[in-house]
């Protein structure tokens, strides 16, 4: 039996969703088409919608649909100081947080060049405009322990090591409530080495 074209598009679709294969794409669809008629509705229109007015901030690179966000718009925040996050999603942690009360520049990405992702891909021109805007006097990096987190971590820093701004990175170590037996030896070994005097 042949699957209807607009069946196999819609499956096909689907797919560029991160981490949906062929049968889960499948089975998003047939449960769209045969059980939530209203819900495959209000995905196609929002989708449609943030399609045409969702854009990326002037100042900070992440999501809105204004010119310049609210959170960069806040009086309330630290306009001197300005944490690096790879993701939207990283942001939302960190003001989760409770922790930091600065300002924020998303690049979108992580430097990555075997995926051919490199410092025009991640927004690094608009990073260094908006260290040059006279107000940030430090930035905190806080991309991903990862391979491709640590490396644009240390790209960036040497990038703005000729800049007048003071360049930290966040520590590694210990969660909280862990315990030393369940810990890997590589965040151990981190925590250790980043000690500090109390």
């Amino acid at each position: 039996m042949k699957t209807p074209t607009s069946l196999e598009d819609l499956i096909e679709s689907l797919r560029c969703l991160p981490g949906v294969g062929p049968r889960s794409a499948q089975r998003m669809a047939y449960h769209l088409l045969q059980r939530d008629h209203a819900g495959a509705e209000r995905l196609a229109k929002s989708l449609a919608y943030a399609l045409e007015h969702i854009r990326h901030c002037e100042k900070c690179n992440n999501f809105t649909e204004e010119i310049v966000c609210e959170l960069c718009r806040s009086e309330r925040r630290d306009a001197t100081l300005l944490c690096v996050v790879e993701m939207p999603a990283d942001l939302l942690m960190m003001e989760q947080a409770h922790c930091y009360k600065g300002m924020y520049f998303v690049l979108m990405g992580r430097l990555s060049p075997l995926d051919g992702i490199g410092p025009r891909e991640i927004h690094l021109d608009r990073l260094l405009k908006r260290v040059q805007d006279g107000l940030v006097r430090e930035i905190v990096l806080a991309t991903n322990f990862t391979v491709e987190g640590e490396a644009t971590a240390h790209y960036v820093g040497e990038l703005l090591r000729s800049k007048e701004v003071k360049v930290t990175r966040i520590a590694r170590g210990l969660p909280v409530g862990g315990e030393l037996e369940h810990v890997d030896s590589g965040t151990l070994a981190q925590a250790v080495i980043e000690r500090r005097e109390i």
